[in-house]
């Protein structure tokens, strides 16, 4: 017999613990699972070095102390059928059941192919800064932090706190763009303050605008980086390179229950009416998978889920937040968007799936993804397609696909007794 929750909810970083912390309040029974083994998701990751501070430890206080939250770490869902989840831990395999549900799965890295890559030493910036947290050896170590948008920041400055000597930052945005986002940003104070906390973090790291990593060189591992803006090319030597176009809502769950998705630019993110509703009824969404916006839009999408799903009107200090929020995301998006030439980097022997070492030759002369998967295999190893679909959804390749289970990589036992069909 499943296990039943009043609210169930996927995910546990801002948006999910927002959630989990209204509806709880509102009385209701919260199950809270998150593949990861401590709440907090990217933005609050748990970190072996330094304790969380501020709203995010309160928040995870909040998840740990309530008599009305089961928080169930290390559970991923494999599947959904009948209104209930497979969900697999390391230990087993249960289904449960909800009143309502709640996802709020966030986002993932975007990481566009380039000439090596796939080199060790090389990672998503986002990468490199949760491996950072988990006790990543960077003392001492040449980093470069390349791609694009204010995240670059962030991740820049957990590698500095962390150990690591930040020898740059290269932002493809155009100097235009920048100036025309700074000069935006009086319509949100809190964010001009945000910014400048971030660069009195990063005081002596050069940064550079129009200015994009195109290949990346070594023998065993990385040694040196390509780097192309306004003066042209040159070689830089450093020993780590992170390096990450933006995030991509997390739409899979959502797209196997059958909610409406709608396009994101080049990638989908769930439809929500002002309530966080989906298309289907008791199924509420919010944070990144509705779309980029970023922690503050996280946390007020979140709590209107949370009162919403507990059968509650949210305050209208939320709806307020979460149009604020929005509005300075679209405003982001306007002025990082990704410049023609990032979508030129990888050539014809550039790996575009990592998993199943498929160059981008091999998909010449297909349309279709699902065509081009079974003929070449890209896609179908153990990321299923996450990081390399995503990338080809960027580059105009092949549109985001259908989601079919196994969400994730499961256990025999678990595929054995669950008909997929």
């Amino acid at each position: 017999m499943a296990e039943r929750y009043d609210v169930l909810i996927v995910g546990a970083g801002p948006a999910g613990l927002a959630a989990a912390r209204a509806a709880a309040a509102a009385g209701a029974r919260v199950g809270l699972l998150d593949a990861q083994a401590h709440a907090g998701g990217q933005v609050w990751r748990h970190d072996v070095d330094h304790r969380a501070t501020g709203l995010a430890r309160r928040r995870l206080a909040f998840v740990q102390a309530h008599p009305g939250v089961d928080w169930l770490a290390s559970s991923t869902v494999v599947a959904a059928a009948g209104g209930k989840l497979l969900v697999e831990d390391p230990h087993a395999a249960r289904w449960l059941d909800y009143g309502a549900l709640v996802l709020a799965t966030g986002a993932h890295e975007l990481l566009l192919p380039f000439p090596g890559w796939t080199l060790p030493g090389v990672t998503g910036a986002g990468g490199l800064q949760a491996l950072a947290k988990q006790g990543w050896p960077l003392a001492g170590r040449r980093v470069v932090v390349a791609g694009s948008g204010p995240l670059l920041l962030a991740a820049a400055a957990s590698i500095r706190r962390h150990g690591g000597h930040v020898a740059g930052i290269h932002e493809q945005a155009g100097h235009d763009d920048l100036r025309g986002f700074v000069r935006g940003l009086w319509r949100w104070p809190g964010k001009i303050l945000q910014a400048a906390a971030l660069r009195a973090r990063l005081a002596g790291v050069p940064y550079h605008g129009d200015s994009v990593v195109v290949a990346a060189h070594g023998d065993d591992r990385l040694r040196e980086i390509e780097v192309e803006g306004p003066r042209g090319r040159r070689r830089l030597a450093c020993d780590q390179l992170a390096v990450g176009y933006g995030l991509v809502p997390e739409v899979r769950l959502a797209g196997l229950l059958g909610c409406r998705l709608e396009p994101a630019g080049a990638h989908q993110r769930v439809w929500v009416d002002a309530m966080q509703r989906t298309s289907l009824a008791n199924v509420y969404a919010t944070g990144e998978t509705c779309g980029i916006g970023g922690r503050d839009c996280a946390l007020a999408e979140g709590a209107i889920a949370g009162h919403a799903a507990a059968g509650r009107t949210p305050p209208a200090a939320w709806q307020r937040r979460r149009h604020q929020a929005r509005a300075f995301a679209a405003h982001l998006a306007r002025h990082f968007a990704l410049a023609e030439r990032v979508r030129r980097l990888a050539q014809p022997d550039t790996i575009v799936c990592r998993c199943e070492d498929a160059p981008m030759r091999a998909l010449d002369g297909y349309s279709d993804a699902r065509a081009a998967k079974l003929a070449t295999r890209a896609g179908m190893g153990a990321c299923q397609g996450r990081i390399c679909g995503s990338a080809l959804a960027a580059l105009g390749r092949f549109p985001s696909g259908s989601h079919r289970p196994p969400l994730f990589p499961a256990r025999l036992d678990t595929l054995g007794d669950t008909d997929f069909t």
